[in-house]
């Protein structure tokens, strides 16, 4: 199928389901069905097996018939990590089951991954699954989970055996969260949000047939979830001043007064930063389109974590007592993060986690030393050491 055939299934969505009149929930069942969610996933599961560059001939066509839209921020853990690993993983009954509800925004997925033990170690985690039968009986505490408030479903990494070195002994599962063993409380955070949660995990049981990969291969489907929530954060497709810069230049232009040399160098060098990183994101969508996603998205998400930063330590410095100002300590259980909507100082505070949150920056430096400019690994004394004997 060309770019003009795929205009013409656009059209014929249109006329068959008028966005003014059709149900929004009935307008996204049948573009779902229709191959249009995400055009290069396989047919029948959203998409018509095209290349991923095709998506924005179909984004722009609905956007301008007023089609309504999936509420990508309210779901984006479900349609950046959950899918591609579903996708990627499930049985052809996970990929039916679960991928047309999650698109939709039926549901609404978290990722139960870092725990208090576990966080830029992930595989030295602790949550047990034990198989009783054809279900698995789950035990732990997660931590730093978004969404978790409002999440319809999970997905999960959890030891099933112990006496297997840690990375060997994981296994990846898909979890019901209103199960009545999970209990999610809320993580207050230094902006006064609630936006993150701690997830305790109570003999919860999860069915054989919501295992994704085979058992002890969970390592394996989690590094492909995480590469592909460094993408989601960090590899988008942005306009030219997007992001904290745009912010920082907004008041720039606005406030004259407030400008200094120091901050003009700060802003120029933030602006040049911020094009480097819009021009680096094209080309991993381009790289994405060829295949899977490598480490080069490890390398956006340590970019985005750092301009954002500098940009809104910028801004709180050109406002000066202004930037200070955080107007509403409210306490909000927001469904997504919402930087812009805000004012400079919650900016300023949010940003501290942006280094933390989909792999710390430690982390991805290593990834990038290793995988990309091939330097030595970092020596691991418990590389084959069983589980069960590693100090805790």
């Amino acid at each position: 199928m060309d770019e003009a055939a795929l205009r013409e299934r656009v059209d014929t969505l249109l006329a068959e389901h008028p966005p003014a009149t059709t149900d929004r929930l009935d307008f996204l069942h049948a573009r779902f069905d229709a191959g249009l969610a995400w055009v290069h996933f396989p047919d029948g599961l959203g998409g018509l097996g095209l290349p991923r560059g095709l998506q924005p001939v179909v984004e722009k066509a609905l956007y301008a018939a007023g089609a309504p839209d999936n509420d990508p921020r309210r779901i984006g853990i479900g349609l950046g990590m959950a899918a591609p690993t579903i996708l990627a993983f499930g049985t052809e009954e996970q990929k039916q089951r679960f991928l047309r509800p999650l698109w939709c925004g039926e549901e609404v997925w978290c990722q139960l991954f870092s725990e208090p033990g576990a966080g830029s170690d992930l595989a030295g985690l602790a949550t047990r699954a034990v198989l009783d039968g054809d279900t698995w009986i789950v035990n732990g505490q997660k931590v730093w989970t978004s969404s978790a408030h409002i999440a319809d479903r999970a997905i999960l990494v959890a030891r099933t055996d112990p006496d297997q070195p840690k990375h060997a002994g994981l296994s990846y599962f898909t979890v019901d969260m209103h199960d009545p063993g999970v209990e999610v409380r809320p993580l207050r955070q230094i902006t006064g949000e609630a936006e993150f949660n701690e997830v305790f995990l109570t003999d919860v049981r999860v069915p054989e047939s919501d295992r994704l990969g085979a058992v002890g291969e969970g390592w394996k489907v989690a590094n492909a979830t995480l590469s592909h929530e460094r993408v989601a954060i960090g590899g988008g497709a942005f306009p030219r001043e997007f992001g904290m810069v745009m912010k920082v230049a907004e008041t720039w232009r606005a406030r004259p007064e407030l400008r200094t040399p120091a901050t003009h160098d700060r802003l120029l060098r933030g602006w040049v930063d911020t094009e480097v990183a819009r021009v680096t994101a094209t080309r991993l969508r381009q790289k994405l389109a060829a295949g899977v996603p490598g480490p080069e998205g490890s390398a956006m998400k340590l970019s985005f974590a750092r301009i954002n930063q500098e940009m809104s330590a910028l801004e709180v410095d050109l406002l000066g007592d202004e930037g200070l100002e955080y107007a509403d300590w409210s306490e909000r259980r927001p469904t997504f993060v919402d930087f812009f909507g805000q004012d400079a100082g919650f900016r300023y505070l949010r940003a501290k986690g942006n280094s933390i949150e989909g792999g710390t920056s430690e982390v991805l430096r290593n990834v990038i030393s290793e995988r990309v400019l091939g330097l030595p690994t970092e020596h691991r004394v418990d590389k084959d050491v069983p589980w069960k004997d590693l100090p805790r």
